[in-house]
């Protein structure tokens, strides 16, 4: 405790404003348990950059934690790019202090003689990503923490391919922000090197959304979508995108429409779960709309809702929505003609293997990294001048088409959805039966995620106990199954139970554990790299011989995933 009100009341010094000393003496005075969690370790980069409660306090986001990730940057950047006037563009989205925020790290660029191109207004995520480019900066930040409650914010940084920043970017930045002391940030403002932007990045960023997310089908004035932005950024790109790409029976949710960072309609703002779109599959059930589609506060996740055999709106999960997108895109590379072997999709490690089934069976390669859209945006730097990339995403509701953005994109994700549905509704068919007819070609495959959450300074010995048990005294068998292979992405191994021989994981190491039965199991283990919690993957498979047995198939599939949660004692 000493430790931690040593490191509290370096905070009282000049270096820090009024307003913070005073909220840090208050904590000092009166709230012991918030002081520790304030102070009791340093916010660090994860795999979605910088997230945290905002406050003062070294783990808490406020103007001197972003102000020294921004000044570690900058000196970065300088080292990385010499010579050359650099160039950074930064974005926000719609929560508590995102705006203030935001003009406070383009004051730290600024101040270090960086040339700035700050958004006039928030903005989608993929809109971020893509301003690197067309803008040709050396880097881009977003202020936002996607779907977390409203008391959090976060800072995500991007580099001048446009995709998030991965190593050994990220760790010679931390490093550079480690070393500095918060006396070193210079806040002093340059306003003639802060440009705003807006409307001409928009505008390009649509046309080649509706570019890259639309193809050569019928029927878009005839799909009846409803939907809803949660309060959020998406509101200012995707009904303009929608417009654009031709669709004309569009309903958005009035109630959700107001970007809003209290999200007050929501008990949370994350279209993987059901409660979020309930007030869009309302609507659309009042009005008999053929597709619901919804997008966290920052426009880079989308939840979409179809209607099934008997129907019935049903929520997809973000394998099944990846694994139509998937297939429906390559459908139409080749029908133009565009494949010859040189093509691949991206996916991770613990999303559906359905995905690598369909690139498959067209003859394109799947490339899987770790969880993080980062790990594909580089798999497109890498695969530069010698592969083209189709498309690629993860289960947790992602998806990017083509490579004009590098980070999850629900704005052109949101047309491609569309055009399936479109598509499917002009030729008899619905975005359900394209996603059962794939089943009966390569298995119906069904996923379930459980997240346990450990809060606090415990929480993360707690999360680390349940690794160390995976790992030091593996499972040998699964709901009956022999668990043919353990893959330990910290360790790079891959190791055959049955034979005992290991194969070296050639991707970046990463603390998750992946279990393979011989009947097709995959359960993943994986702590989460932003929040307290550690998360279970599990996928299981059965071939579906028609249509009409999808439920019953679906019964079993969730039968064996039930058992599978008891067996681990996880329920």
């Amino acid at each position: 405790m000493s430790n931690i009100l040593e490191k509290a009341q370096l905070w009282l010094s000049d270096t820090f404003d009024t307003e913070t000393r005073q909220e840090v003496q208050q904590l000092i005075n009166n709230n012991t348990e918030q002081l520790t969690e304030s102070f009791y370790k340093n916010l660090e980069f994860g795999t979605g950059g910088m997230r945290g409660i905002m406050g003062a306090g070294t783990n808490r986001i406020n103007k001197y934690t972003l102000g020294k990730a921004t000044q570690g940057l900058a000196n970065y950047i300088k080292q990385s790019f010499p010579n050359k006037q650099h160039k950074v563009a930064i974005a926000y989205d719609c929560r508590h202090n995102s705006q203030p925020f935001a003009k406070i790290v383009a004051n730290v660029l600024s101040a270090n003689n960086i040339k700035v191109y700050l958004f006039e207004d928030m903005r989608p995520t993929p809109e971020l990503s893509f301003a690197v480019r067309h803008l040709g900066c050396d880097s881009g930040i977003v202020l936002t923490a996607s779907h977390n409650p409203p008391e959090y914010n976060g800072y995500k940084v991007y580099w001048n391919d446009g995709g998030q920043i991965i190593p050994p970017d990220d760790a010679n930045i931390i490093n550079e922000v480690n070393n500095l002391e918060f006396s070193e940030i210079n806040f002093n403002a340059n306003e003639n090197l802060i440009e705003y932007v807006g409307k001409e990045v928009d505008s390009a960023f649509i046309n080649a959304s509706v570019k890259n997310g639309t193809f050569n089908i019928q029927g878009r004035e005839k799909l009846k979508i409803v939907f809803t932005s949660l309060h959020g950024t998406s509101i200012k790109s995707i009904p303009y995108a929608l417009a654009q790409a031709g669709y004309t029976d569009v309903h958005i949710v009035e109630e959700q429409r107001e970007p809003n960072g209290d999200f007050p309609t929501v008990a949370s703002p994350n279209p993987e779960e059901p409660a979020a779109l309930k007030m869009a599959t309302d609507l659309a059930n009042k009005i008999n709309a053929d597709i619901v589609i919804g997008t966290d506060p920052d426009s880079d996740r989308i939840g979409i809702a179809v209607r099934n055999t008997e129907n019935k709106m049903v929520l997809l999960n973000g394998n099944q929505t990846m694994s139509v997108m998937t297939d429906f895109l390559i459908k139409n590379w080749e029908k133009e003609g565009k494949l010859n072997g040189k093509q691949f999709v991206g996916s991770t490690i613990v999303s559906t293997n359905l995905v690598n089934e369909i690139a498959k069976s067209y003859g394109v390669e799947t490339k899987v990294g770790l969880t993080g859209f980062k790990w594909i945006a580089k798999m497109i730097r890498d695969a530069e001048g010698k592969q083209d990339f189709i498309g690629g995403g993860e289960e947790s509701f992602g998806y990017m088409v083509g490579n004009f953005v590098r980070d999850k994109d629900a704005v052109t994700a949101t047309l491609l959805a569309c055009e399936i549905a479109a598509n499917a509704k002009d030729t008899n068919s619905s975005f359900y039966k394209e996603l059962l007819t794939i089943y009966t070609q390569h298995n119906f495959y069904k996923e379930h995620l459980i997240a346990i959450v450990k809060k606090g300074m415990d929480g993360a010995a707690q999360i680390s106990k349940i690794m160390v048990e995976l790992r030091e005294n593996p499972l040998s068998e699964i709901d009956g199954s022999k668990v043919e292979f353990l893959c330990d992405y910290q360790a790079s191994t891959k190791t055959n139970l049955l034979t005992g021989k290991i194969e070296a994981i050639n991707i970046e190491k990463s603390n998750v554990l992946i279990y393979e039965t011989l009947d097709g199991t995959k359960v993943a283990a994986r702590p989460s790299g932003t929040e307290p919690k550690i998360k279970f993957y599990f996928s299981v498979n059965s071939p579906l011989d028609t249509i009409e047995n999808a439920s019953k198939v679906e019964i079993e599939l969730d039968a064996k995933i039930q058992r599978i949660i008891k067996e681990m004692k996880l329920s």
